[in-house]
Formats: structure tokens, sequence, C-alpha cells
């Protein structure tokens, strides 16, 4: 974490359209990447790490960035989103918005819906990216992006493999290895730094055993001696990670954790090239909630491992956050909606490290079988320990 004192928005114009990043259509909203020999549009390249055109195989390296990845102040970002608000120039982007925008390529209009902020033509499938959706002074820029690292087709292996070791599932299913096509998106997300000081009060609980007799039988019980414990303690979190877009993918998403930060570079709209992207919806407030309900559960558990024992109550856990900063990122993932019988399930990919996380369909034939194999199982016993 570093102390920033340079202003969280550029007030800067983004590069012109006619520059190195490529040409921008209908004012910014859009954006292509011509290749400088055959004109075709030039998309990122996973395996090389720069963009590629995919006719003539012309490749262009990604320029250096000269930025190191900073932290914003958060409760200076509140407020200034405060003050955008007010004077009504703060710009939303939901789920029920629809726009629309030029092809510079064959002249179609596409339509862009809620959060998606880049996509393919259906027409002549030229890439087209609302550019200022990433660069507009009236949104939280984004400060780091982490590039597509596992190409499609390991992806593709990773989801073959995973499903053949679904245990429960059909085994047609399994046969079928998820069958499908893989889209790639970018999925923005909050990640905070805080440094937090807790005070707690609880309770220490210690075993202990007693013979009591029952009948003529005596047998020992167990018992809990409770002591009072209280204490302080300052801890740091760097990271903590929230997904600021309200998805129905966000448990998937979540289990796709840890990512490789240090592998992350300073934004720029070239990686997005070829792949769909998303802007956030969740504002900044309500993401660095959720951030505290993942930061109070690990500081539950050194509460307890503080007080100790066997069992621990907590009665009162008090934490102040100091030094909050925060960055807005986009991570890659492979997409991938599969149908089978009828029904479709859906597969998220970490595109930076190949986790594989999905939903699959279940044979109830084999969780039966393997329900009566319990149940002969623990007859059997019965049965051993009675004759």
């Amino acid at each position: 974490m570093t102390d920033r004192e340079e202003p969280i928005f550029d007030s800067e114009t983004p590069p012109s359209s006619t520059g190195e990043l490529g040409q921008s259509i209908d004012e910014g909203r859009g954006r292509i990447f011509p290749c400088e020999q055959c004109g075709a549009d030039l998309e990122f390249s996973i395996g090389q790490q720069s963009l590629q055109c995919p006719y003539c195989g012309f490749v262009k390296n990604l320029t250096p960035p000269v930025d190191e990845i900073r932290e914003n102040d958060y409760r200076e970002m509140l407020a200034t989103l405060k003050e955008q608000r007010e004077q009504g120039t703060e710009a939303q982007y939901r789920a029920e918005d629809v726009n629309e925008l030029r092809c510079d390529s064959c002249g179609a209009n596409v339509v862009f819906q809620g959060t998606l902020t880049s996509s393919t033509c259906p027409y002549c499938a030229s890439p087209l990216q609302r550019d200022k959706v990433h660069n507009a002074s009236t949104r939280i820029r984004v400060d780091a992006v982490l590039p597509f690292l596992v190409p499609r087709e390991k992806a593709a292996i990773n989801l073959k493999n995973w499903v053949r070791t679904r245990w429960f599932a059909p085994n047609d299913f399994k046969q079928l290895g998820g069958k499908g096509k893989f889209n790639g998106c970018y999925y923005p997300y909050f990640t905070f730094d805080s440094a937090t000081f807790t005070r707690y009060e609880g309770q220490r609980g210690d075993h202990y055993y007693v013979t009591v007799r029952v009948g003529k039988e005596t047998r020992q019980e167990r018992r809990t001696s409770w002591s009072y414990r209280s204490g302080e303690f300052p801890r740091f979190f760097d990271d903590v990670l929230v997904l600021s877009l309200k998805d129905d993918q966000a448990t998937l998403l979540q289990e796709l954790e840890p990512w490789p930060f240090a592998k992350c570079r300073p934004f720029t709209p070239e990686v997005l090239a070829g792949f769909f992207a998303r802007t956030y919806d969740v504002p900044l407030d309500r993401g660095f909630e959720l951030a505290k309900q993942r930061i109070d559960a690990a500081l539950r558990q050194d509460i307890c491992q503080r007080i100790g024992g066997d069992e621990q109550r907590v009665s009162t856990q008090k934490t102040a956050y100091n030094a909050v900063t925060f960055k807005h990122i986009l991570l890659p993932v492979w997409l991938l909606a599969y149908r089978y019988k009828e029904k479709t399930y859906r597969v998220t990919v970490n595109a930076a490290t190949g986790e594989v996380q999905g939903e699959r369909p279940y044979s109830w034939v084999k969780i039966t079988l393997l329900v009566l194999c319990i149940a002969a199982i623990i007859l059997g016993i019965v049965f051993a320990t009675q004759h």
C-alpha cells in the first residue's frame, strides 16, 4: 500500500482515435485495432502477450506500461462520487440500459446492453468496445488488468479433466466432456487494503471429564469450564477481493480464487482486443461492505485463536478500519454454457491459473447405489456386533 497524493481522476482526454491505441468509433464509444499490414482487426494473443493479426500473422508488441499500479484513497473517492451525484454528472450503467454503437467496418448498429463493454459485430465479426466506459472521468477508472494467460485450448482440456473427475455425474455426460464454445470475458473487481485494529471480549471453554454413576455403572462425562477473555490486536489486509458486478455466476467466480495479482499490469485497452469485457455495477461503498464481511470473518478466526481453549464464545468484536485504499481491476475468465438433456449448465475457468468451477448434472442412480451400499455396511457392522 502506498500513500497517494495525485488526483483519483485523470482529467486528460483519452488517447486520440488516430493514435497507437487504434481507431475510435462514434466519438470514442468503441475501438478497433487495425493491422498495419492487411488492415484486419488485431486480437490479443495469449501465447505471445501481444496484439496479433489472425489473417496475416502480423504481431504488434504491447507498449510497456510507464506507470505503476496505484492504490486509490477510498474515502477521497467516495467524496468525489458524492460530489458527482450532487452535480448530476455521475455515469450509470445498469442491467436494463441499452446502447447502440455503429460498426466502422460494415456500418451496422450493434447493441450493447447493461454492463457489457466490449463485443464483436455479429455481421462482420469486427471487435467493438465502449472505450469511454473504462476511461470516462465520471467513472472509477480501471487501475490494472490481469491478461489472459491460459489459452482457450488449455481451458478446454482442463474442463474435460474436470468433467471426468465428477464421480456422481452420469456416464454419458462424462464421455461428452462438457463440450461447447468458450468465450473470454474480463470481469470487474475491487481490491481493498486496510489497516485494522480490533478489540474483543469472549469466553474460553476448556473441556474436562468427571465420573458419574448411572445405576450400577459409571461413565465419563465431558464438562466445559468457561473463563473470561479479552484483548486487542492490529492486522493489515492486502488485496481483499470483491466482485463488483451483480451476476448470477458470482458464486462460481468466487470459487476461482486465488488470482495471481503479481501478474497484473497497468490497464491498457489493447489487452481487451478480441474479448468481452464488463464494467462494474456494484457501488464502491457497497463493495467495501462486502470486503468487510470477508475481513470480519478472518478477524473472528484470529480472535478464536487468541482466546484458545477447546471452545470459544465471542461476545464483542469491534474493528476500526484505517488507511483504506482500493484498486479497480479486470480479471480474465473463460465462460462456457453447455446443454445436457435439455438443461443448460455453466462453467467458469480462471484464465490466469486454469482453475475450473462449474455446474454439472448428477446421476441419482449412482447416488442411490452409494446410499444403499453405506446402509448395507452399517447393517453388517451392527449385525456383527450383536452376534
